[in-house]
Formats: structure tokens, sequence, C-alpha cells
């Protein structure tokens, strides 16, 4: 009997060790895709200095939240005076539910790669210098809420796979450079066309079956 308990308690204490080392392995790829994040950025105000890759647990750095089994969940950085670009990488966080890097000076394009951030709730990158289309795989964010990228130099078409989003309640991408016309399907049939204005090449509402989704847009 005593040799039996003595197997359970192994195995036991084996299956917490294997428990522990898959939280230090995921903890360990998180912060690589963060640390990947502060190397595509500008930090001069020293907001990211925390971000040490030396650091096992990412979920002890500054402006970085995370759950109860220590997944990143929040990235804050709105209004940092961050600039730069935007690192694949941050697909690799696949429990974020809020970016947040509004109010910025980041450049390039959003990566294709934000698809893979199956719970994110929030997507603000307003009030930056982002260029590029805005990626029409974002359409399988499937528990956006909010997606904000207003006041950047964004072109192109809005991607219809947005209107295939049951969840997304805000949709704001004024002050951009985009095309074609406005959907109307969906979660966009309630969204304000403020949150459309200033996008001189941009026309809308769509008429169903009137007017080509892809007018005057190149």
């Amino acid at each position: 009997m005593a040799f039996r308990n003595c197997r359970w308690e192994l195995l036991a204490a084996s299956l917490t060790l294997t428990l522990a080392l898959i939280h230090l392995v995921e903890a360990n790829s998180e912060g690589d895709a963060l640390y990947a994040l502060r190397r595509s950025l500008s930090d001069p105000d020293h907001v990211l200095q925390s971000w040490d890759p030396t650091l096992v647990n990412p979920c002890t750095w500054f402006h970085v939240t995370c759950n109860q089994d220590n997944r990143v969940t929040r990235v804050d950085l709105g209004n940092s005076n961050l600039s730069g670009h935007l690192a694949p990488e941050l697909g690799k966080l696949e429990h974020l539910q809020y970016l947040e890097l509004y109010k910025n000076n980041i450049e390039g394009t959003i990566p294709s790669e934000l698809d893979n951030l199956e719970y994110l709730i929030s997507l603000d990158l307003y009030n930056n210098n982002l260029t590029g289309k805005i990626p029409s795989s974002l359409g399988k964010l499937k528990s956006l809420v909010f997606l904000r990228l207003n006041d950047n130099r964004l072109t192109g078409p809005i991607p219809k796979e947005l209107t295939k989003i049951p969840s997304l309640k805000v949709v704001d991408v004024s002050n951009n450079d985009l095309c074609g016309t406005i959907p109307t399907e969906g979660p966009f049939a309630h969204i304000p066309l403020q949150n459309f204005e200033n996008n001189s090449r941009l026309e809308g509402p769509e008429l169903i079956g009137l007017a080509s989704y892809d007018t005057n847009c190149n």
C-alpha cells in the first residue's frame, strides 16, 4: 500500500512539474513576441524599459496584463510616444483581448498575423501613421467588438470580411485614404457615417445591387 501511495505521489508531482513547464514555455513564447514588438519600436521615453527578455514571465512587465494562467491578455501602450512598426509576432499572443497602441507615431502596415488573436476584443491603432490596406484576414476575429483605425494613412477598400463579425459594435476608419463603398451589411448597418468621414475616395453607403463594392478603388 505504501508503495502504491508513493507511486501516485510521484505521478502527481510529475504532472504538476509538466504543467509548470508548459506554462513556462508559453510565458517564454509570449515574452519573445512582446520583445519582438519592443525591438521594432523606438522608445525615447523608455516606456518599455521593464520589458527585459531575461525575465521568464512577461506578466511582470509594465503595460502588460495577464490572466490567472499567466497568459498575456492586454497590452496598453497608448499615447506613449512610440515610433517604428508593428511586429508580426504580435499574432503569437493567442489569449490577447486588448491591443492598445493608439496616439503614437507607428508606421508601416497592420500585420495580417493579427488574425490569430481569436479572443481579441479591442484593436485600437488610431492616431498613428499606418499605411497599406486593412487586412481582410481581420474578419477572422470573431470576438472583436472595437475596431478603431481612424487618423492614419490607410488605403484600399474596407474589407467586406469585417461584415461577418457578429460581435463588432464600434468601427472608426475616419481620416484615412480609403476607397470603394461603405458596407451596410451585418454590424455596419449600425455604424454612424461620421466614422467613415474624411476619406476622399470612399463612397457610400453601399447600395446593394446598384453600386459596385470596389467603385473608385484601385
